[in-house]
């Protein structure tokens, strides 16, 4: 998933999709140890969608609070 399409999203949905990527890298890891692994690059992009996630989150913490100030 992209930054822009991210940004769209209010606090809750970016919640509810770190969650959902955070189920889909454990059940990545589960096929992983049993040897059924469909796509081996699922677990790089949850990574990489958690981390952004995470960044626009914090993006967002800060402007509020440079703004409150």
């Amino acid at each position: 998933m992209k930054a822009k399409e991210l940004r769209d999203l209010t606090n809750e949905e970016l919640l509810r999709r770190e969650r959902e990527r955070k189920n889909d890298l454990f059940a990545f890891r589960m096929q992983l140890a049993t040897g059924v692994v469909d796509n081996v690059r699922s677990a790089r992009m949850a990574r990489r969608d958690i981390a952004r996630i995470k960044t626009i989150m914090k993006q967002r913490e800060q402007a509020s609070a440079k703004g409150t100030k």
